[in-house]
């Protein structure tokens, strides 16, 4: 048997027409159960596969959702991937799993591969809130492609995201410091560039107001998302004259460098100063010193940015409505801020 059979082959032998192949292998209701069955068996039988890429160009549809990610080495990352999977795979819809490692260039390369690839729809968090890849992603749209930000955004109409409420965390985060009776609180920054930090700092900041507390800009530190940089962050702070007695990190691997740096000095954690950091990763809570932190539910972000797509790409007129979906934070309360107990 040839290795690669045609329509035309499995046609010739069972002595129908080509057309009648076509229509099987592609669930056509006019074709009977009994000869689609018959058609696939043989098609099986005859190792024919099917051209996914002609398939498409010719229904419109590949049932291939690309998703945009700035690494997949994140637990967060793959959280939300797996929850996009889930979501989607009941609908028969496969995942292309692109990485732009924070590289606007290679984001566009992305978006440019992903519609050469006929996909469905594009599901992305994106690298930065610069404005040089906002034409690409017009672009998308012009195609109806469904396109959905999830985590971080940009605000470009008619694009749906699905987001955790950063401000909301950060509030929280800085309120439950300040409960535990802590009164000099320090941030570590995160990228200014990128929405989701910036929101993180200003819910810091309006819960040291809301609560009579100063706002020191001393106390800010901008802090990559690494533990090495976290641990940089908090020997500067230790320099200070007035040294805080807290610290609020966006990320929980600064916190944890944090941490690290401020045991090597002798100071106990939480009797003399608390921690809480952002992500909830699972170090956090395995840990002996268990990290408190904020919680991004990242598989169901995952899950409700594949809902969002299915809504639009089932009923084309939701394609023009832009939907705003944002969750809600949750603070997980563990031993490096629990001076008043759990």
């Amino acid at each position: 048997m040839a290795e690669k059979a045609t329509i035309y082959d499995i046609a010739k032998e069972l002595n129908i027409s080509a057309a009648t192949v076509s229509r099987a292998l592609n669930d056509n209701p006019k074709i009977s159960q009994s000869t689609r069955k018959l058609v696939m068996e043989t098609a099986t039988r005859m190792n024919y596969k099917q051209n996914k890429l002609a398939l498409a160009l010719r229904s419109g549809k590949s049932n291939n959702i690309g998703v945009i990610v700035p690494r997949i080495d994140s637990n967060f990352f793959a959280s939300t991937i797996r929850g996009i999977e889930e979501e989607l795979y009941p609908h028969h819809y496969n995942v292309i799993i692109c990485q732009t490692h924070e590289d606007e260039k290679r984001e566009i390369e992305n978006i440019n591969t992903l519609l050469n690839s006929q996909v469905d729809g594009i599901l992305m968090s994106v690298s930065n809130v610069s404005f040089e890849n906002d034409q690409i992603m017009k672009r998308v749209l012009e195609k109806n492609i469904p396109l959905i930000f999830f985590d971080r955004k940009k605000n470009i109409d008619g694009i749906s995201y699905v987001i955790i409420d950063d401000f909301k965390g950060g509030y929280l985060a800085t309120k439950h410091l300040i409960d535990q009776g802590c009164t000099r609180i320090a941030h570590l920054k995160g990228d200014k560039s990128l929405e989701i930090f910036v929101n993180r700092f200003n819910g810091y900041k309006q819960a040291l107001l809301d609560h009579g507390l100063p706002f020191d800009e001393n106390y800010v530190i901008p802090t990559k998302s690494k533990v090495e940089a976290g641990s940089l962050a908090a020997e500067a702070l230790l320099k200070l004259k007035n040294p805080p007695d807290a610290l609020f990190s966006s990320s929980d691997f600064a916190a944890l460098g944090a941490i690290q740096e401020l045991k090597a000095q002798g100071i106990r954690i939480p009797e003399d100063f608390c921690v809480v950091g952002f992500g909830n990763e699972p170090f956090t809570k395995f840990m002996e010193l268990s990290i408190s932190t904020v919680d991004q539910s990242p598989l169901e972000m995952g899950k409700m940015a594949a809902r969002v797509f299915l809504e639009q790409i089932n009923n084309t007129e939701n394609l023009k409505i832009e939907k705003k979906v944002v969750l809600n934070p949750e603070l997980q309360i563990r031993k490096s801020s629990s001076r008043i107990g759990l």
